[in-house]
């Protein structure tokens, strides 16, 4: 008899299967991560979720707590082609999309345009230090993480798929650095923040890379089944009053809405998209089936409120003059607006 998971009908035997893999395959990147990673559970699931998802992840620390060595692991395990940019303030548009040079032909001594791909012609993206750079070369990326290809010479170009890039930066108020415009922030699934671990985390991480251990990770998926895991998760369902949950608390961080809280329109300028509720529904779908879930709860929309919108909700004077964080707000805007009953 056919099963239904959201809209899609198939064999309740294939479907089983399907999300069984993906429950092993997630289990066992997990497992290989922890090989090279101490803790930032949160960080990693978060990350996991993006890759699910088929968005791209934003990752904000301090120098020294592991964010790239971090996304380079995740990326090893996934059996895809890795390519990473170190972003600095020379750095040139074309060094990420690539660009046309003139080759002539031996033979007939004619000349003519040939493409060569940067590297943003990979399937994970690592942009390290992405506010390293200037506003022009940052934009260069907005194309690519939004329509999946680049425009070069007039020519567009297709990116492999599947297609991530998972951004590190440095926190704003260390010395050269340039804030991310915020339309590309809006391209971000998750604003994740490393912070840094605790004393017996710390010994831990002492003992694996002060001593001659050397950690390898194994190859765990491949990119067609990644394409599949990412059908699978939108196929999950999720409850119209869930959903409606969902869009309630982005359009509650809007101060320009008559029914905005207090806190809202005193601290905010301009609050989350219409993008943010996609971002959060499909998040809450992939955080459901890794917990072994089958269906979206209020849980998994909350839990996943703050990194969707954080890096959507743009603060006023005030709240910069009170030392209001946009996670402090957004905390205070869930305490407002608790789960319905039922």
């Amino acid at each position: 008899m056919p099963s239904t998971l959201g809209d899609t009908t198939l064999d309740s035997t294939e479907l089983r299967t399907r999300i069984e893999r993906f429950q092993a395959a997630q289990e066992r990147i997990l497992e290989q991560v922890r090989r090279v990673i101490v803790g930032q559970d949160e960080v990693i699931e978060q990350i996991m979720i993006a890759l699910w998802v088929g968005g791209h992840c934003l990752i904000t620390g301090l120098p020294g707590t592991a964010k790239t060595l971090m996304v380079r692991t995740i990326a090893q395990t996934l059996g895809l082609e890795f390519k990473r940019i170190q972003f600095t303030p020379d750095l040139m548009p074309s060094d990420i999309t690539g660009t046309d040079i003139i080759e002539e032909d031996p033979t007939t001594g004619h000349r003519r345009w040939t493409f060569v791909p940067g590297p943003v012609f990979g399937n994970v993206l690592l942009a390290d230090e992405v506010n390293r750079t200037p506003p022009k070369t940052q934009s260069a990326l907005l194309e690519a993480m939004q329509e999946r290809s680049c425009t070069v010479r007039g020519n567009i170009y297709k990116l492999p798929n599947p297609f991530f890039v998972l951004a590190t930066q440095n926190p704003i108020e260390l010395e050269g650095t340039y804030p991310l415009p915020e339309a590309q922030l809006d391209r971000f699934l998750f604003n994740t923040v490393l912070d840094y671990l605790s004393a017996d985390e710390e010994v831990n991480v002492l003992g694996l890379t002060t001593t001659t251990h050397e950690a390898k990770v194994e190859v765990v998926t491949s990119a067609e089944e990644i394409l599949s895991f990412q059908q699978l998760v939108r196929m999950v369902p999720i409850a119209e009053p869930v959903a409606r949950h969902a869009v309630d608390i982005v359009r509650a961080t809007r101060s320009s809405l008559p029914g905005a809280p207090a806190v809202i329109k005193k601290y905010v300028n301009y609050g989350g998209s219409v993008r943010a509720a996609q971002f959060l529904a499909l998040a809450a779908k992939a955080r459901a089936l890794a917990r072994h879930r089958y269906h979206v709860s209020y849980e998994d929309v909350r839990a996943l409120a703050v990194p969707v919108l954080r890096h959507r909700v743009l603060l006023n004077f005030q709240a910069e003059s009170e030392k209001m964080s946009s996670d402090d707000l957004l905390k205070k805007l869930l305490d407002e607006m608790p789960p319905p009953k039922g």
